[in-house]
């Protein structure tokens, strides 16, 4: 996830207005930023790595010259945080600069071509692909329009991008296509933003651009074309009143929330990810002997997950280990042996001392991270991106979801490479697909009983999440959310184990969550219910769509849509949970985004 932000304007002075937005787009990507305006039939562009005001101080952008202009401030994805690839990226001549959120998924396929015609592409990021593209196509006479239309049809992938040219003062071509684009009119200026929030007080009505829509802006007018045909669309004005009252964190009240509700899109984010990078760490797990995989809180339970899935599609002999753990619990590390080191920031001290500890041992070390730059990508010889963008929220959401779907892209490889289990993979790779809007229907579908459930939970002081097989992990992931951020004791437990002993806690009310797909396990997780329910428990229960005999023995029910294969149904019955625990912490008082005692990064051993 980045920001973008585009202005052309009737007056001078755009690079203040830009700059001004993209501190409200901060949210989006904080590692680095840019800025480029047209001026005198030239661009000039200023970018550094770091925050916005940092790059301010050292480089003045908000006083570049002209009328018309981009900025981005960006989230890392392809190529660690630099100057060499901050935004905005121009062509060869610098004739043509552009601003991208999202990912180019054949961007290596794009560059090959293009260096072959002899592009000099200087940054190691998919977005340059753009601006080359829109100049290879410019030098065989199309108009600027055009060009930037055949670009993007060359494209594969989720981008909005806004592209502005030497040869046309004023006027700046975007396009979106799954990644979010607005337009903002006003008397004196036009401008697109990656977010409503994000546009100037003198905006005065607003036009939502829809996927595989192309607009040219110009300060007194907007014009909007469909992609593939280039046909002028009707222009749809909406005044920026009625879009809500929308401030920082995209009009939700807290973090934790919107970054829930982020989940589809990054859920579209990792399916669109580059399959080299995926592919060549599969490639290592499936030479490996033996494979640890390495993380902390959110993070480990990723790690139970992927485990299980490279143990049971592809046949690797793959451990989860609690990084703090790892040396008293693993001996077996020789030559062949591959250690995944998976955390969200890629600065959790524990993470990095395990790798740190084996860089002199001839061992693997690979990571799965969402920070590109981090200290774990330096010490790993090997990395994948998780693509959630930047997660500001202490509770991990949509950065575990991210986790989640990426572990499978990589089972699903590994799996292939192997020539195992191919039913199997073709059942993961289609819930893949379509897990965006599984994700979104997750989520819509839930609200509102989870806030009524967080009431009755919010008078309460402990609770039990209860699952069995691949699902412990949700059960585990849904206790860690309502004890970290509601401050309720929670403990997540395989459901045949709650009867040898945490089942002496169990009175009338206390609260057990059951974790309950129609999967190998769902008899007998009908059995446990029954002796919870026994002794007077009130249960929560996750079931699928057309459940019928776990709903009648709950007192409430979270509803999912079923899906094939079950191994992958905590990416869905995680998602109630999450929104429990937010929920749980606003009936008690709590602040779900500064959780007591709690950072984001865990810098210390």
């Amino acid at each position: 996830m980045c920001g973008i932000f585009g202005c052309t304007s009737l007056r001078e002075g755009v690079s203040r207005i830009i700059y001004d937005s993209l501190k409200k787009l901060e949210y989006r990507g904080y590692d680095s930023v840019g800025l480029a305006t047209t001026y005198g039939g030239h661009i000039f562009v200023k970018k550094d790595q770091g925050r916005i005001e940092e790059v301010e101080g050292k480089l003045e952008i908000s006083k570049l010259p002209g009328r018309c202009g981009i900025g981005h401030t960006r989230w890392a994805t392809h190529g660690a945080p630099s100057k060499e690839n901050a935004h905005p990226l121009t062509d060869c001549e610098g004739r043509i600069a552009v601003v991208h959120n999202g990912i180019i998924e054949n961007y290596l396929e794009l560059r090959e071509k293009l260096a072959s015609a002899g592009h000099k592409l200087r940054s190691r990021t998919d977005s340059e692909v753009i601006a080359h593209l829109a100049e290879e196509f410019l030098s065989r006479g199309l108009t600027i329009e055009e060009a930037v239309r055949h670009a993007a049809l060359s494209l594969r992938g989720s981008y909005a991008f806004a592209l502005i040219s030497a040869l046309h003062d004023d006027a700046i071509v975007c396009v979106r296509m799954e990644s979010p684009l607005v337009i903002g009119i006003s008397r004196d200026f036009v401008c697109c933003s990656s977010d409503v929030p994000a546009l100037p007080p003198d905006v005065e009505s607003v036009v939502i651009m829809n996927d595989g829509e192309l607009a040219i802006l110009t300060p007194q007018a907007v014009t909007i074309r469909d992609l593939g045909s280039g046909q002028q669309l009707p222009l749809k004005l909406l005044n920026k009143e009625s879009i809500g009252g929308l401030v920082d964190k995209g009009g939700f009240a807290h973090y934790m929330i919107k970054e829930i509700r982020e989940q589809p899109q990054v859920a579209l984010n990792v399916i669109s990810a580059p399959r080299a990078f995926i592919l060549r760490l599969a490639n290592e797990l499936v030479k490996s002997d033996r494979v640890y995989l390495v993380g902390c809180g959110t993070s480990y339970h990723a790690c139970i997950f992927g485990s299980y899935l490279l143990r049971l599609m592809a046949d690797i002999d793959a451990h989860p280990v609690v990084a703090s753990e790892f040396h008293d619990s693993c001996t077996r590390i020789t030559p062949s042996t591959a250690v995944l080191a998976i955390s969200q920031s890629g600065e959790t001290a524990d993470v990095l001392q395990v790798l740190r500890a084996l860089q002199d041992k001839d061992v693997k070390l690979l990571a799965l991270t969402n920070v590109m730059g981090s200290s774990i990508t330096r010490l790993a010889s090997l990395y994948v991106g998780l693509y959630a963008g930047p997660e500001m929220g202490v509770a991990a959401t949509k950065t575990f979801i991210a986790q989640l779907l990426m572990l499978t892209r990589i089972s699903i490889e590994a799996a292939r490479i192997e020539g195992v289990n191919h039913d199997l993979t073709s059942s993961a790779e289609r819930f893949l697909k379509s897990s965006a809007p599984l994700i979104e229907k997750a989520i819509l579908v839930n609200e509102l009983q989870t806030k009524d459930v967080a009431i009755d939970l919010a008078s309460k002081t402990n609770a039990f999440f209860l699952a069995r097989g691949i699902n412990i992990v949700t059960a585990l992931e849904g206790a860690l959310k309502l004890k970290e951020i509601s401050y309720i004791h929670a403990e997540g437990y395989p459901a045949g184990e709650s009867k040898h002993g945490p089942i002496a806690l169990v009175e009338e009310g206390y609260p057990c969550v059951f974790v309950c797909p129609r999967d190998e396990t769902y008899n007998k997780i009908i059995g446990n219910i029954m002796e919870m329910k026994a002794r007077g428990a009130f249960v929560v229960s996750c079931v699928e769509e057309g459940d019928k005999d776990v709903k009648e023995i709950s007192d409430r029910t979270f509803v999912l849509p079923e899906i094939e294969p079950k191994q992958l149904t905590p990416v869905l019955h995680v998602i109630p949970l999450q929104l429990l625990a937010y929920y749980a912490a606003l009936a008690r008082g709590c602040d779900p985004d500064r959780p007591r005692n709690l950072a984001k990064s865990v810098t210390v051993t």
